[in-house]
């Protein structure tokens, strides 16, 4: 085969350092497109951003070329490198951890979903509980102690 061929779809998590919310709406409006410029940049396909002041979702497709880390390292250097430069009254950082779930073809539109619709999810649900469910949902063992 003289090509690489891949549709490799990925549901990233990650916080805002501390949980301190800082994402207003205003800030998610000018942030969530960045961010999928930053994945469009790396060659990969944004197909949806959402998220809530304290956290944000990722669904991307990632190029056959890039490791999730080095896509999650990326997003989160450009994002908060922008966010800093916009002068916030508090300096922006995104905690060190992340979440990385694959995604199978068939469910690509409804976790998009999911990821745009995040201020209606978080009528019912924490953060916490949230993260615990994806981590469960995708067989993962569920630390507290990485849940803070």
């Amino acid at each position: 085969m003289s090509d690489a061929f891949s549709n490799l779809s990925v549901h990233l998590v990650f916080s805002t350092k501390e949980r301190i919310p800082l994402m207003t709406q205003v800030v998610r409006n000018q942030l969530f497109p960045y961010v999928g410029g930053i994945v469009k940049g790396l060659g990969g396909t944004i197909i949806a951003v959402g998220g809530m002041p304290d956290h944000v979702h990722v669904l991307a497709r990632v190029p056959p070329k890039l490791c999730v880390a080095d896509l999650v390292r990326t997003i989160k250097a450009n994002s908060s490198k922008m966010m800093n430069e916009k002068a916030t009254a508090m300096k922006f950082g995104w905690q060190r951890g992340y979440g990385a779930f694959s995604v199978s073809q068939s469910a690509v539109s409804s976790v998009a979903q999911y990821v745009r619709n995040q201020e209606r999810h978080h009528r019912r649900r924490s953060f916490e509980e949230e993260l615990k469910i994806l981590l469960t949902k995708h067989g993962m063992d569920v630390k507290e102690r990485y849940l803070g």
